[in-house]
């Protein structure tokens, strides 16, 4: 008979139960853009409709591993988030700013 899982970290040590604690929130912070989505509760249909694309363009996009920062800023945005570009040093780290509203002025 499978036990719930309350029951399995009630039985952990503090320790064991911090761990894995950690260890979810590490994995819940990386995510492929398709998991990203499914975990918003989200369809590729109802993104495309947000995003006024078709479907066929969000399933496209979500298998790419190259896109604009344009592109995966409004797709975030289409999820109900927004994006930061971060850049790590050893020193610490820097939001990059100059992705902001693109704007087309000759």
């Amino acid at each position: 008979m499978a036990k719930k899982f309350a029951e399995l970290r009630a039985k952990m040590s503090p320790e064991s139960q911090a761990r894995a604690h950690d260890k979810a929130h590490r994995l819940m912070a990386e995510m492929a853009l398709s998991e990203l989505r499914r975990a918003r509760g989200m369809s590729q249909e109802e993104l495309a409709v947000v995003l006024h694309v078709k479907q066929p363009s969000i399933a496209k996009f979500e298998q790419r591993a190259d896109s604009y920062v344009s592109t995966l800023r409004d797709h975030i945005r289409g999820l109900g988030g927004e994006l930061d570009i971060i850049a790590r040093f050893p020193e610490g780290e820097v939001k990059i700013t100059n992705f902001g509203v693109f704007s087309s002025k000759a």
